[in-house]
């Protein structure tokens, strides 16, 4: 179960940075809300995770995969480039979370 909730929070991990995004071209106290609030889940998110995983791996998988999802969803979103060599550090990244995974205890 720790996985899973490990998923769903690097998944509220990229909502939340694509929400200061968001909510800066808006402007707005209202969309301020919204970072805010995901700030919360996300935090509690990954704590109920490292019950079951430890830190320091939770947190990697966490960090690394939401800096992905962030540039992945800020060209989606927002029409942001990105070169080359970031798709090769993007990979370098995918390549490092996907090994703390694998050599992580069971």
């Amino acid at each position: 179960m720790g996985w899973f909730i490990l998923a769903i929070a690097v998944f509220t991990e990229i909502c939340w940075a694509l929400s200061l995004k968001w909510a800066a071209t808006l402007g707005t106290w209202q969309a301020s809300t919204v970072p805010i609030a995901l700030s919360f889940l996300n935090m509690a998110l990954l704590a109920f995770a490292m019950r079951e995983i430890s830190a320091g791996t939770a947190y990697a998988i966490w960090t690394g995969l939401g800096a992905v999802g962030v540039i992945i969803g800020g060209i989606v979103l927002f029409g942001e480039k990105i070169g080359t060599m970031q798709i090769g550090f993007m990979a370098l990244i995918v390549i490092g979370v996907v090994g703390t995974k694998l050599s992580a205890p069971a």
